[in-house]
């Protein structure tokens, strides 16, 4: 990662500031954590009832990824406890809560020097700012080790309490299924716990040297509440006198100049704000109805969003003509050696969509203004961030809002966002009553913060033939907009800034496992007119299909086994090596299967390391004629560290499976005069059950620092089922959504003038045009 102005004033002037306060920095965190009357707090994360109960705090969303269990597995073990007697609460705001590892990694791009400083700062801007946060994968990474410690102080401070009564050392004291033990012994966590609560905590504890519950798979927390229907998403809130609100936004970017609302029915009040107008009444439905009685008009501006967008980021592969742009990676000379007629040099065009989220939980949040403080219920990835967001729209203080954190209907980085937080709270103090806002799917849809278009150009040379060949220089320039800045500078407006061409806009694809020689890696900087945001996996969502697809391309122009081929340059990566060895084990040899009925099936194959896990997939489809793809069957192998909770890891990977199976297949995001032309499942279908595949997961077993979970299974799935797509029918398809008849997505050609590319030459342009034509590639062009 590249060293960025945000990153510098964490790194150098914060730092400075708080290195100095060093010594007076607080070492312990004061516990803001509520316990009832039967319940003792032993720790921020821990407390026991008087009935034996075990409660752990967890500070990160819960929104199907298990974290609940995961989280409450890795404390329950170090203390000792029966499974069948955790609960969980979630955490308030508090500094222990805090979300280090979020932004902890942004100091991995410092010199080796300042990297130990910068992350203790960081650690301690983090805390002291509360920063709760649930996203980057970070849960089950940033939380282990504070988790595994307060299990472990715990454990001894109730051993110590059984050692006193037993008047023994405290060391020949053990914990075993929510008991203390020594010998025959065995006093119950229920008995000690108000005695150990009034001994001193141990400034560090030892670890238990091996799990019971952690790394096994237990029965998650959530899951009862789930199936019984009592469990309490957003839009399941109810308050004494609650009112509910729809919302009409307009087109992006647009500003309103006329309501005319002669016909708004009775029982309905209108609510006016600036960028959205919304209508209150007893019933959701009634405020539905309200709100499309309204005639609103629209000024679109000069350039509404519209296809100038995508055009504007295939134009960029072209001309840098009043475009920044940064020269991201750049080793030894690969530009110079993919220059002119050079015997072995290909080159290929990739595009990808903009994307929505399309939480099946649409935007949602209830407020209760009362005596100058906000109560607010909302599905939320940031505790932290929505209380702020909150304060500030209501101009209040941040300690007069008070945010009560839901299930979430799915996330995927949408609900970082505060947008309908902030209006729920805005309108409840309109009206004078508690208020549930809903947004409607095709609001939902109309004003999503996207995933950004991306364009890209690679060229690529191999030298060799068989197991002898290898990647001498591989050269990319990918034009996108800087999504950090749009979604930071609108949700940390002090951290943000203007938009900047760097690294980050290709994270994964920089530093990509493969043994290279010459690498070089433009990011070109294109700005869009609708709001950007983080979606799951982030940057590695495209980086992975534009580079996964373009090695399967090396390996063909090589006559070399894809799989085969990715292993010849991993020598040095043997955790990425197992992973390539557990697909081909389970697969075979890839390549195009001729069948019975005169179809074609073929296996693909992707490899893709983020957020600290490696994970491989193999796409198996079928083609038959020129109808759509079909994929019948996906193997996924994965090497996320040490595992908590295999069958939620096992979960985790199917659904990001199916999220980047639906991308591929048909997800778009397109826009004219202002508008999203996609507004409901219709247009933007997701995966259903009967065309899902197949899917088999391979765990690889390892006693690495756990990885993420959440994110790490999209990023392949598109390029995977792109090399299968080749493999059984010869035909490369570069642009996203692969849906619809094969060779039905024309593809630009042609050679550039970037940075990159202005040296390439006619050969290199040639290359282009031969392999961008649609036709089939059953031959390597040269």
């Amino acid at each position: 990662m590249a060293l960025t102005r945000r990153r510098l004033l964490i790194g150098t002037g914060v730092g400075a500031g708080l290195l100095v306060g060093w010594a007076a920095w607080p070492r312990r965190h004061a516990i803001s954590w509520a316990a009832a009357d039967d319940e003792v707090v032993l720790n921020a994360f821990l407390k026991v009832g008087l009935d034996g109960r075990v409660v752990v705090a967890v500070p990160q969303a819960e929104m199907g990824q298990g974290i609940w269990s995961g989280l409450a597995q890795i404390a329950a073990d170090e203390l000792g406890a029966d499974w069948k007697t955790v609960s969980v609460e979630p955490a308030p705001l508090g500094a222990a809560y805090a979300n280090r590892f979020a932004l902890g990694e942004m100091t991995s791009g410092l010199p080796a020097p300042l990297r130990g400083p910068a992350r203790w700062t960081t650690d301690r801007v983090v805390e002291y700012f509360e920063m709760q946060m649930t996203g980057g994968s970070t849960s089950v990474r940033g939380f282990e080790a504070p988790l595994r410690a307060a299990g472990a102080v715990a454990r001894e401070m109730l051993c110590r309490a059984a050692a006193n009564r037993l008047s023994i050392e405290w060391t020949e004291c053990g914990t075993d299924n929510g008991f203390v033990t020594h010998k025959a012994n065995r006093i119950a966590f229920a008995e000690l716990v108000k005695e150990a609560a009034l001994l001193d905590p141990p400034r560090t504890a030892t670890l238990r040297p091996i799990r019971t519950i952690s790394g096994t798979s237990v029965p998650r927390i959530d899951l009862p509440s789930k199936v019984d229907g009592s469990a309490q998403f957003g839009a399941d809130v109810r308050l004494p006198g609650m009112h509910y609100a729809a919302i009409a936004q307009g087109p992006i970017g647009a500003r309103r100049t006329r309501i005319d609302k002669a016909k708004l029915p009775a029982g309905c009040q209108l609510v006016e704000q600036p960028g959205f107008v919304a209508v209150v009444a007893r019933g959701w439905w009634q405020a539905k109805q309200g709100l499309d009685a309204l005639v609103i008009s629209y000024d679109r501006g000069e350039t509404p969003a519209g296809p100038w967008m995508e055009a504007a980021l295939d134009a960029a592969l072209d001309s840098q003509d009043g475009l920044e742009t940064a020269l991201v990676r750049d080793d030894a000379d690969a530009v110079e050696l993919l220059a002119g007629p050079v015997e072995g040099v290909i080159g290929a065009e990739f595009a990808l969509p903009f994307l929505a989220h399309a939480c099946m939980e649409t935007m949602t949040a209830t407020a209760r203004i009362e005596d100058g403080r906000c109560e607010l219920w909302t599905p939320t990835q940031s505790l932290t961030i929505t209380t702020w967001a909150v304060a500030r729209a209501l101009g209040i203080a941040d300690e007069a809002v008070t945010v009560y954190p839901t299930l979430l209907g799915g996330g995927f980085g949408r609900k970082i966002e505060t947008d309908a937080a902030m209006q729920a709270a805005l309108i409840a103090r309109a009206v004078g009553k508690p208020v549930q806002l809903i947004w409607s799917r095709e609001e939902d849809f109309a004003h999503d913060f996207w995933r950004p278009a991306v364009a890209a150009r690679l060229r690529g040379r191999v030298t060799g033939e068989g197991a002898g060949a290898r990647i001498t220089a591989l050269a990319a320039r990918v034009a996108v907009p800087d999504v950090g800045a749009s979604a930071i500078g609108r949700n940390l407006p002090r951290l943000g800034g203007s938009p900047k061409a760097g690294a980050q806009a290709l994270e994964g694809m920089v530093r990509f496992p493969y043994d290279v020689p010459s690498v070089a890696l433009e990011h070109v900087l294109v700005n869009v007119a609708v709001p950007l945001g983080f979606w799951r996996s982030v940057g590695n969502s495209y980086t992975a299909f534009i580079t996964e697809s373009f090695i399967d391309e090396l390996a063909a122009s090589a006559g070399v086994d894809p799989g085969g081929f990715r292993l010849q340059h991993l020598g040095d990566k043997p955790r990425h090596a197992a992973v390539v060895r557990a697909l081909t084990s389970a697969t075979g040899a890839l390549g195009r299967e001729r069948n019975g009925d005169g179809s074609t099936s073929g296996t693909g194959m992707a490899l893709w390391e983020s957020f600290g896990s490696i994970v491989g997939v193999a796409a198996e489809v079928v083609v038959r004629g020129g109808e759509p793809p079909q994929v019948v069957r996906l193997i996924m192998a994965a090497d996320c560290g040490r595992v908590i909770n295999p069958d939620s890891v096992r979960a985790q990977l199917e659904g990001a499976a199916i999220f980047g199976l639906s991308a591929a297949l048909s997800g778009r995001a397109s826009f004219a005069d202002g508008e999203v032309l996609e507004t409901n499942f219709d247009r933007q279908p997701l995966l259903g059950l009967a065309a899902t595949p197949v899917i088999e997961i391979i765990l690889i077993e390892s006693e690495e620092a756990p990885g993420g979970v959440g994110e790490v299974g999209t990023p392949p799935v598109a390029p995977a089922l792109a090399n299968a797509i080749f493999a059984a029918s010869g035909i490369r398809m570069r642009r996203l959504p692969l849906g619809g008849p094969l060779g039905e997505r024309p593809l630009r050609t042609g050679a550039s003038t970037g940075a990159i590319d202005a040296a390439s030459g006619a050969a290199t342009g040639a290359a282009l045009e031969t392999i961008d034509s649609g036709a089939e590639m059953a031959e390597t062009p040269q």
